[in-house]
């Protein structure tokens, strides 16, 4: 015979699944409104109060720890990642120069020629889009997303993971703000305009006319005091994915597979559409496994201080 205290508990169980489908559903078509009639959002303020928003959304039935979430997970962690936007503004205060020829060289010296150049040379025609623009557009895109819904699944159904990976964020974030800080570096859309190289055309920005949405246009313009032009080593949106496949090794086989394609995917895409040398992809790629195995290695060795001691053995 069931308990009063065992049917109000299932009572209260199916009255979150309820509340929670109902706030997930509910934040969905907004999103969708917001989208269809302003356009596609990619300013990291914007992203950070709709995702708070979202985290409301699927937490209706414990508010409360939405709320202490907001303060001691998420803040945090949005501190750490607007610091990118102060790169440029602390660039211009020590005076250090973007470095064009590095990677440019690097870059020739690997493939004989330029990469983006052989590839937009093959593939890009200027006014018509092709299936694989679409598909450069959208995983470009992706990055400003898919991290943080990560995070924010791992925040709602695995906390202990959400605090691992939150860590790595946190860390590859810092790596990249103070090379950015130390080694600015221009992109290959930027040495051209500056007439280093032959011209290269930014292929993201003709795209947003033929999906069909309003762009976040201080993205891909430089109309905003903050927007760092000069941020291309290394590159995030190549390590942010390397992370990911990193930190889902375990997940399986399917996992590995799914993650792999999306890293190298994200990697053909950022030198087609002449956002990234191939030589910033692979550092990028390189920042992200020095900080896995870096914060593995702390974490394996704060772990161990804190087991107990092991007991000394009998004496015979």
């Amino acid at each position: 015979m069931q308990t009063r205290s065992s049917a109000t508990s299932s009572d209260d169980a199916r009255r979150a699944r309820r509340l929670t489908l109902a706030g997930a559903a509910a934040f969905t078509a907004a999103s969708v409104a917001l989208v269809a009639a302003k356009g596609l959002i990619l300013s990291r303020d914007w992203l950070f109060a709709w995702l708070l928003l979202g985290l409301l959304a699927v937490s209706l039935a414990d508010p409360k720890r939405w709320v202490r979430g907001v303060v001691v997970d998420w803040l945090p962690l949005m501190i750490v990642l607007l610091c990118y936007d102060l790169s440029r503004p602390v660039q211009e205060w020590l005076g250090t120069g973007p470095h064009v020829f590095p990677q440019l060289d690097a870059d020739r010296w690997l493939f004989g020629a330029l990469p983006t150049a052989t590839l937009q040379h093959s593939l890009y025609d200027p006014g018509v889009a092709h299936w694989y623009d679409y598909a450069t557009f959208f995983v470009y895109l992706s990055h400003f997303f898919v991290t943080l819904g990560v995070l924010a699944v791992l925040w709602k159904v695995s906390y202990p993971r959400f605090r691992e990976y939150r860590t790595l964020v946190v860390a590859l974030a810092t790596a990249g703000f103070v090379t950015y800080v130390l080694f600015p570096a221009a992109p290959p859309w930027l040495a051209a305009w500056e007439q280093h190289i032959a011209p290269v055309p930014r292929t993201l920005g003709s795209m947003w006319g033929a999906v069909g949405i309003e762009p976040a246009h201080a993205l891909f313009e430089n109309r905003g005091e903050f927007y760092n032009q000069q941020a291309a080593i290394p590159s995030l949106h190549a390590a942010y994915p390397m992370l990911l496949l990193l930190f889902f090794w375990g997940a399986g086989r399917w996992a590995r597979i799914g993650l792999g394609a999306y890293a190298l995917a994200m990697g053909f895409t950022l030198v087609y559409t002449g956002e990234h040398y191939v030589t910033d992809i692979v550092v990028g790629w390189i920042y992200a496994g020095g900080v896995f195995a870096a914060v593995s290695l702390a974490r394996s060795r704060l772990r161990s201080r804190r087991a107990p001691p092991r007991p000394a053995p009998a004496a015979s």
